[in-house]
């Protein structure tokens, strides 16, 4: 009789922009056991953020609850069938996404004195409130004798570690002489999940301060004190309670404490992997490889690829630099590799703000209609379920019309730099723009532009890429806009005039992230293995229409000329 063998189950916390999803997985072939999201409860109000500023704040409570909602979730769907099996945990999160803590790693919004506090908050990646601060970084390391932002492709971001702790610093001095230290969130997560309550014991992860927050081992560990200094003496303060190391995420954090056992339904002691960011764990369950480019396409956009430390033909040449990206790190995708990570600051949140931009008369006319219906004994459902459908149906209905548009049919260009540009060369002081308006303008004309402007700005990336000579011969798409749109993923493969090759997985991230729980568990000895073990298939694969690549040739060209007008002329 053959012997059963006990399921090894692994799961993957992945925390995006608006939502924490939870995926359990069988380390055995990948197969998705179970899922469950959640949204923010604060968040989704739209609580302590303020658009016109830039402002996008988190509550530390957000990420919590909602943990604690889609792990009940999953333990409501699967009993003990499941969880009773489950050998590990990794966690992903967006980045850069700081918050000021105290000496024992408590979030200084969680204090009752904090507690309303956006700058005690986590500071989410899309928050742009630093643009000045990013830009005096950039200049300052410029003029040092060591440039180091070198390995985060010569700019450094307002979306990134040091520009936010600077701009509070300069903003709200009493909430930054509360901190003792700052923590990402990708590092934060596993440190609440194991009890961890002690600066000296964080594992601090390699894919987020090498991104980041300027860590390299050849500069040390973090830029000189002077280096600081010359911007605040609290980045000296701060980067002293960071410690020197950072490490990869197939490396264990610890062990799951018996506090957040009991609360996420899970045994006590199984261990968690060191944190990283969202887009380069979406990479790894997206199948990235050398020379395969995986475009994890969301409400921004992260371009991910890998390869080796060194030169084949000159194994003893130090790292290529490759400016303009978003930095490379070795060992922030794929332990034992260079990571490059480049992307796009607005992506699927371009196309969203034209949906509410449409739909804003609807918004704001419901509240008066729910007055006139009361008055008139008309059940408030009725028109409200009336004005949701209408709002669900209206991208659906642009998307249609905006297919059958030709590209040479309409003389709208547009710019996708909405939310400022981060690849190539980060500059977030950057606007969108929209030219060739005629009173014969329709929105799905201006919608499709809108599409094409990230198309072009995909392009800009792969360009960058390949003048840096990091060959790219196959390109992957994760993430909810690559299955949902197939207009855009379309688009995308015309612009480039490559194939995109979609993966058949809703949830790549949290796939990757349950990649490095199977290492970390002893499952796996690497996470290449994890890889050709648990890599979801190749749903799809979007061929270009070359005749249309000719035609997005010269638009592209177009794109190119008025960025260049947007960028010296009106910042």
């Amino acid at each position: 009789m053959k012997k059963e063998t006990k399921p090894q189950y692994v799961i993957g916390i992945d925390y995006g922009t608006d939502s924490c999803r939870a995926v359990i997985i069988d380390a055995a072939n990948g197969y998705e056991i179970s899922s469950a999201m959640a949204a923010y409860p604060r968040w989704s109000k739209g609580l302590y953020c303020d658009p016109g500023k830039n402002q996008f704040r988190q509550h530390p409570m957000d990420y919590i609850e909602s943990l604690e909602i889609v792990m009940k979730q999953i333990h409501d769907k699967t009993g003990q069938d499941v969880l009773p099996f489950v050998e590990g945990i990794a966690i992903d999160t967006t980045g850069s996404t700081p918050c000021l803590i105290t000496d024992t790693l408590c979030p200084l919004a969680m204090l009752p004195e904090y507690k309303d506090n956006p700058d005690a908050m986590f500071i989410l990646w899309k928050d742009h409130t630093s643009t000045e601060e990013a830009f005096e970084i950039t200049e300052l390391a410029r003029r040092s004798s060591i440039d180091y932002t070198m390995y985060e492709g010569g700019t450094y971001s307002s979306e990134w570690f040091w520009a936010k702790l600077l701009h509070i610093a300069r903003t709200d001095r009493h909430v930054m002489n509360a901190g003792f230290s700052a923590i990402e969130h990708c590092d934060w997560m596993p440190a609440l999940l194991t009890g961890t309550n002690a600066l000296p014991k964080i594992k601090r992860s390699r894919c987020a301060m090498g991104h980041k927050a300027m860590w390299h081992e050849s500069f040390g560990g973090y830029p000189s004190d002077d280096f600081f200094a010359a911007l605040d003496m609290q980045l000296v303060r701060i980067k002293k309670t960071l410690g020197r190391d950072t490490y990869t995420s197939d490396t264990e954090f610890g062990k799951l404490s018996n506090e957040w056992a009991e609360r996420l339904h899970l045994r006590s002691g199984i261990p968690v992997a060191v944190g990283a960011y969202d887009a380069h764990v979406g990479a790894v369950g997206g199948g990235v490889e050398e020379k395969v480019l995986v475009k994890v396409m969301g409400t921004s956009t992260c371009d991910m690829i890998v390869g080796p430390r060194t030169s084949s033909e000159n194994p003893e040449t130090s790292e290529h630099l490759v400016k303009g990206i978003c930095g490379q790190v070795d060992g922030s995708i794929i332990p034992g590799m260079i990571g490059y990570e480049a992307g796009q600051s607005a992506f699927g949140d371009v196309y969203a703000w034209f949906k509410d931009l449409l739909s804003w008369p609807l918004k704001e006319m419901k509240s008066e209609s729910m007055e006139s219906a009361k008055e008139l004994g008309i059940p408030s459902n009725t028109l409200d379920d009336l004005a949701d459908s209408i709002d669900s149906r209206l991208i659906f209905a642009i998307d249609k019309a905006a297919s059958k548009i030709q590209p040479e049919e309409s003389s709208v260009l547009a710019l996708d730099w909405l939310n400022g540009r981060r690849t190539p060369y980060a500059n977030q002081k950057l606007k969108g723009a929209i030219i060739g308006l005629s009173l014969g303008t329709t929105a799905p004309m201006i919608y499709r532009a809108l599409i094409e402007a990230t198309a072009y700005g995909s392009r800009a990336i792969v360009e960058r890429f390949e003048q840096e000579n990091i060959h790219i011969e196959k390109v992957r798409a994760v993430g909810g806009v690559a299955r949902k749109s197939k207009l855009v993923v379309q688009i995308v493969a015309d612009v480039l005039g490559r194939p995109i090759e979609i993966i058949a997985s809703d949830q790549s991230v949290a796939l990757g992230a349950a990649m490095f729980a199977s290492v970390v568990a002893g499952i796996y000895d690497s996470v290449t293995q994890a890889q050709l073990a648990m890599k979801p298939d190749i749903e799809t694969v979007i061929q270009p229409d070359f005749v249309r690549t000719s035609l997005y040739d010269a638009l592209y060209r177009d794109y190119l000329k008025l960025g260049a007008f947007i960028e010296n002329e009106l910042t």
